[in-house]
């Protein structure tokens, strides 16, 4: 299906266009000076893996992915919160690389997983036990005298031990040969219920789906947005991610090659734009309208929202900080209270075990820092506690 693209100058998208690009040059410009930068981007990152799987119609609560991405799970991680934890690792992967780097060929395959390849022959060679040379000291009977260290007396229970290793050949005979009855029974019966079964998950998975071929012909879309403002270039290639789905199990992958191209722009280079804490904010019946102004107009509100919730938070942070360092402005140099602001201005929650294992103190101290420090409890939880700057 190729897309079509509507008016981008439509008089509807002009007046949003303009709010958005200025509503994220002020984030921007704001962000790029401001005493609290690190720990806003990395914030940035929890709270856009979140809301990822929240505009999917997953839930995932932030404490959790916070605790995950520590390996301080209080339960067994969900399927929801592995997909989480993966946003957010693309997302820091993304940061550190260069701003045009996961648009690339390159950076598109890394990020699909595709970097996994399979060993090169010398080196599959050596990781497969079956294609290693044989042991030094040989087999059998002198290969078992040498292991032991008995090379030079002859070994009074080698008859045996011999006796024993043919004994269990014959037993591993009979076993393999039950086994390949077994699988042939089971492959006669499934011919016989099924004959001309599926491949494999194609009662889940569309063989005909090619998902390279519709992938590079979203890359194909990049060059049109250049043409544009950064906005409505970003507009361009979600909406174009969003009607192809390149990629079935990493649809999230979309708004993070967007925040992505507005950093390549120079539109947002302070952090990488949070854009589905935004997004999430608008209705599902307008993200995913048969109108196409309707959606272009649905992504430039989310952008403003998201650049207003950027500098809501700056505020909160910027506050926070200013409270907590005057309760540690007359402390000794080596107190651990710093560094425990730090780690509050840098995560959306933090728990005891975490603060024990950031700081470097026991989980009694970890409690009496936080105590001094004054920061509200989120949870509200009696076996399970957390702070946070709110």
């Amino acid at each position: 299906m190729r897309y079509q693209s509507p008016d981008p100058y439509h008089s509807t998208l002009i007046p949003l266009m303009i709010s958005a690009e200025d509503a994220l040059a002020r984030l921007d410009e704001r962000t790029n000076r401001h005493a609290v930068e690190d720990g806003y981007r990395e914030r940035g990152h929890f709270f856009d893996a979140v809301a990822a799987l929240w505009v999917a119609g997953e839930l995932v609560h932030v404490e959790d992915l916070v605790l995950h991405d520590a390996r301080m799970d209080a339960r067994a991680p969900t399927h929801e919160l592995t997909i989480a934890h993966a946003v957010l690792r693309a997302r820091r992967r993304v940061w550190l690389a260069e701003p045009s780097w996961a648009l690339s060929t390159p950076g598109l395959s890394a990020l699909r997983g595709e970097q996994l390849a399979v060993a090169s022959g010398d080196d599959a060679a050596s990781a497969d036990p079956d294609q290693q040379p044989p042991l030094a000291h040989g087999g059998g009977e002198q290969g078992r005298a040498a292991e032991y260290g008995e090379e030079d007396e002859v070994n009074p229970m080698a008859a045996e031990l011999a006796a024993i290793d043919a004994v269990i050949a014959r037993s591993q005979q009979l076993l393999d040969a039950h086994d390949q009855d077994a699988l042939d029974l089971a492959e006669r019966a499934a011919r016989a219920t099924d004959p001309e079964p599926l491949g494999q998950l194609g009662l889940l998975f569309d063989d005909e789906w090619d998902e390279q071929a519709r992938l590079d012909d979203w890359r194909q879309a990049i060059a049109a947005a250049d043409q544009l403002p950064p906005c409505l270039g970003a507009a361009l290639l979600f909406d174009t991610w969003e009607r192809a789905e390149p990629l079935r199990r990493q649809h999230w992958l979309g708004s993070l090659l967007v925040s992505a191209y507005l950093r390549s722009r120079g539109k947002v280079t302070s952090h990488l734009l949070a854009f589905n804490t935004g997004l999430k904010t608008i209705r599902h019946e307008r993200r995913r309208s048969q109108d196409a102004i309707t959606r272009w107009s649905a992504f430039l509100e989310a952008m403003i929202v998201t650049a207003d919730l950027g500098l809501k938070e700056l505020d909160r942070l910027s506050l926070a900080k200013t409270q907590m360092e005057m309760r540690v402005r007359d402390r000794r140099s080596n107190s651990s209270l710093p560094a425990l602001i730090e780690l509050v201005l840098s995560r959306p929650i933090v728990s005891a075990a975490l603060v024990a294992h950031h700081v470097g103190v026991t989980p009694r101290g970890a409690l009496n820092l936080v105590r001094e420090l004054g920061i509200r409890e989120m949870t509200g939880r009696g076996r399970y506690r957390g702070w946070g700057v709110l």
